[in-house]
């Protein structure tokens, strides 16, 4: 079974806190004991040291047999711990507690006193049960060593003490442990809680019900997410909106020609006596609007392939210019039917180009297509083709009725309808554009409501391989 977030949040804070309390009652014990037996050495060391400038200062012309023969108290006197006095060889001459040891004590202590130096020694003895600390020093008669006094002391009192601090850090470890344990439950709730919110909203709007908002409490990183899913919905709607327009008008755009050709189709059928004018005006109208209905499903077929990628570009270096004019004879008398001036230009420079010559022509008529349809009669439509900085640049104007600002960022889109009555189906600009996208080029929408387009296309020019 898989852990939820709360409960990995939940163990790995505790985890982070655990380690963190060891850690801190690991190093306050060993500071704490450290604190302590250096008071105890400072305290031996601070007696060790009046006792031997008590000696040297009073009692230097005795010998160490002399004080040992005479009984005197002089290194015992100001002191509560064990005292012993060792030769310079380590022998055990005196101690003040009655120890017998055989052989010469070489304990760290006693080795740093014969040469010279203050010895610190902390470990067990036989006599005691709990830990002992010796400090031993050389003992000088005029400057000559002539043995070693060392001063022992038990540590179970310092121990017990050091001990009964450490359970009282253990306890407030145990108890900092179980607040933070608390704490981390808030936290962790704090973080799994606007998640599984947003887990919910994400499941009803999986389930269909797009019109359902996640409530942004903190612009964090999951008030982020919430924002995204929101804009998420807000755009499956409009395009679910567009979408039902698009079927909307498709099926309506479909209707007109099929209706007019059953239509002529049952007149035509149904007169035995119909005229030659009549059946020829008949048969034309039939036919057109056969083109028109195969136009369309064409269109919707390309637009099909382009959407699911599988459409690939057949490049060849073909005369872009010949294309053009061609594209010039196809479209001139249609922009006289229609009363209006069309003239293309092209560039001296505009000779070849690599590229899909259909889908170029496709998109060139598609433009030329909207130029036309959008602009009144009188009114002007252009075709400039140029090359500037190593790229093929077509540009298509018109003075045609433009388009409306809030219009203009969407009209690439798919299924994007505009509110115009000549409006289609809304997809010509969006096959433009997957036509540029294939092409590596850039397709570039300018326009002014009641004062025209420019449609400004930006193809890469790349020279045929030898």
């Amino acid at each position: 079974m898989k852990k939820s977030i709360k409960s990995r949040l939940v163990i790995n804070f505790m985890l982070v806190i655990v380690i963190t309390v060891l850690i801190l009652q690991i190093v306050l014990s060993n500071s704490i004991r450290n604190y302590y037996y250096k008071n105890v050495e400072d305290i031996l060391t601070s007696q060790i040291e009046y006792s031997t400038d008590f000696y040297s200062k009073y009692f230097s012309t005795f010998t160490i047999n002399d004080i040992i023969m005479g009984d005197i108290d002089l290194f015992w006197r100001y002191t509560t711990a064990q005292v012993q006095l060792l030769s310079l060889e380590g022998d055990l001459l005196m101690d003040s507690l009655g120890v017998v040891h055989e052989g010469p004590i070489n304990t760290m202590d006693v080795i740093r006193a014969k040469n010279m130096e203050k010895g610190v020694w902390i470990g067990n003895v036989a006599y005691d049960d709990s830990p002992v600390m010796a400090v031993s020093l050389p003992l000088r008669n005029h400057e000559e060593p002539i043995g070693i006094i060392r001063f022992i002391t038990s540590l179970e009192e310092t121990n017990n003490t050091v001990n009964r601090i450490t359970v009282l850090l253990i306890l407030i470890g145990i108890i900092v442990i179980t607040i933070s344990g608390v704490v981390s439950l808030f936290l962790a709730n704090s973080i799994v809680k606007p998640l599984l919110e947003v887990t919910k909203v994400a499941q009803k709007m999986a389930d269909g019900q797009l019109r359902v908002r996640g409530e942004v409490k903190i612009d964090d990183e999951i008030g982020q997410l919430s924002n995204t899913l929101n804009f998420m919905a807000e755009e499956l709607l409009k395009k679910e909106q567009i979408k039902n327009d698009f079927i909307s008008s498709v099926s309506h755009e479909l209707r007109t020609p099929l209706t007019s050709i059953k239509g002529w189709a049952i007149t035509l059928q149904g007169d035995d006596s119909i005229d030659s004018e009549l059946l020829h005006d008949g048969l034309e109208i039939i036919e057109t609007e056969s083109d028109r209905l195969s136009k369309m499903v064409e269109e919707l077929l390309d637009f099909s392939k382009f959407i699911s990628g599988r459409v690939t570009l057949e490049k060849s270096m073909f005369s872009i210019r010949d294309t053009l004019k061609m594209i010039e004879k196809q479209y001139m008398p249609r922009a006289k039917d229609n009363k209006i001036d069309m003239s293309i230009n092209i560039s001296e420079d505009v000779q070849f180009f690599l590229g899909d010559e259909n889908r170029i022509k496709q998109l060139l008529i598609n433009l030329l297509e909207n130029a036309v349809k959008f602009t009144p009669a009188g009114g002007d439509v252009s075709l400039d083709a140029y090359n500037q900085d190593n790229n093929l640049v077509l540009v298509v104007k018109d003075t045609g009725i433009g388009i409306p600002p809030e219009d203009l960022p969407h009209v690439k889109e798919k299924f994007y309808k505009g509110k115009h009555s000549k409006s289609h189906s809304g997809i010509g600009l969006s096959i433009c554009e997957e036509i540029v996208t294939l092409s590596n080029g850039s397709l570039e929408i300018e326009s002014e409501v009641d004062r025209g387009t420019a449609v400004k296309v930006i193809l890469p020019i790349k020279e045929e391989e030898s």
